[in-house]
């Protein structure tokens, strides 16, 4: 098969983001499928370095040069500059061929709308990597766009593994939405010993965007969720190192988190691109995350994609309940928490045993996140 993903990696070429989209790539090339990464979402470029929105794509493109070589992809990828429709990497030529005669469309996570093409792919696969607010934004009338072009999709997958069930309030509104898990490109995710006394980490944003409403009730972002964990430094021993971004207006209360007794670094700093997001990752002992409160809230029984990767390095996770303990194994290398003495509770049972937690995370990411597995399980379910 032909298989072209689309993606934000241009657009921003950092961390996590990078490998968001990459390892659906090497899932499908590792099934022994023909892949194209496709950036075209009609976003002018930023450049991180002037901090702005710019005509000159420039930066992209020396990001994704340098990204899909790493991968052994340098000739398997399209950037097009939405501030000209000019076209870049493989080309124009290649963008439309393979749109017009491929087999298999993956839009991950809302990346490409393909507004001019003949677009004539065999199936077009829609990917939510944000369940709440993707099902929000197609319903509430704010972007009719938006909403047209996710409907015009064969099939819908989403990360939130309860939406449809009984107890989950997710709005479908006739879409079947097919529950689906981040692939893990394992042989990216080597298991390396923790460092001795390493902290506890993850990567974060304070807030990403403004709450959504739906039906009266708001769904936010993990500021909401953090802040009932405020005292976590003083509940246990743990060391806590995140890298926590600014958040919207920059809202992000610095000053007295560090003083309440969080280590805060700026991810632009620590996790510019794919390779230091990787390496700080495998210098934590293990991770500890809080939800968007949407996702909580909206009982989406989401999981992480970046928890997955700290499970693949063999670092256990402790992260917050969104109802995925309904579907994945939690209580050996993933575990659970709903308030603040459960957190703390949890960690204390990881660091006990931590050599066993290390083994079950690996474990679980090989029987639940391995990358062939889940881009099987995708094609199985077209």
């Amino acid at each position: 098969m032909r298989i072209i993903i689309t993606g934000l990696v241009g657009q921003y070429p950092f961390g996590g983001v990078i490998w968001d989209y990459l390892q659906y790539l090497l899932g499908f090339r590792s099934l022994g499928h023909e892949v194209l990464y496709l950036e075209d979402s009609g976003a002018w470029p930023y450049d991180p370095v002037a901090g702005t929105i710019t005509a000159d794509c420039s930066f992209a493109l020396q990001s994704l040069q340098k990204i899909f070589t790493d991968f052994d992809l340098a000739n398997s990828w399209v950037y097009r500059n939405g501030a000209d429709g000019k076209f870049y990497g493989a080309g124009e030529k290649v963008a439309r061929e393979w749109l017009r005669h491929g087999d298999l469309l993956v839009n991950v996570s809302s990346a490409g709308w393909l507004r001019d093409y003949d677009l004539r792919v065999g199936h077009k696969m829609f990917i939510d990597g944000d369940p709440m607010f993707c099902q929000i934004g197609l319903l509430d009338g704010s972007n009719p766009q938006y909403a047209g072009r996710l409907r015009d999709h064969h099939s819908h997958f989403t990360f939130g593994l309860s939406v449809g069930q009984p107890d989950c309030p997710v709005p479908l509104d006739g879409i079947t939405w097919r529950p689906t898990v981040q692939p893990i490109a394992l042989d990216h995710w080597p298991v390396t010993p923790p460092p001795a006394q390493g902290p506890w980490t993850t990567v974060m944003n304070w807030s990403s965007y403004p709450p959504k409403t739906w039906e009266g009730c708001p769904y936010g972002q993990k500021d909401i969720e953090f802040k009932k964990f405020y005292d976590l430094p003083n509940k246990s021993p743990a060391r806590f190192q995140l890298a926590m971004g600014l958040g919207v207006d920059a809202q992000r209360p610095a000053d007295h988190l560090r003083q309440i007794g969080w280590n805060l670094v700026e991810p632009q700093e620590v996790v510019p691109d794919h390779l230091t997001y990787r390496k700080f990752l495998q210098n934590s002992v293990a991770e500890w995350s809080v939800a968007k409160h949407g996702y909580v809230q909206g009982k989406t029984g989401w999981f992480s994609c970046r928890s997955a990767c700290y499970l693949a390095l063999g670092r256990p996770v402790v992260v917050q309940e969104t109802g995925w303990t309904k579907h994945l194994p939690s209580g050996h290398g993933a575990l659970s928490f709903t308030d603040l003495d459960e957190a703390a509770e949890a960690i204390a049972r990881v660091t006990k045993d931590y050599s066993h937690h290390a083994q079950a995370a690996r474990q679980l990411a090989e029987e639940h996140f391995e990358a062939k597995r889940v881009c099987q399980h995708l094609l199985l379910a077209i």
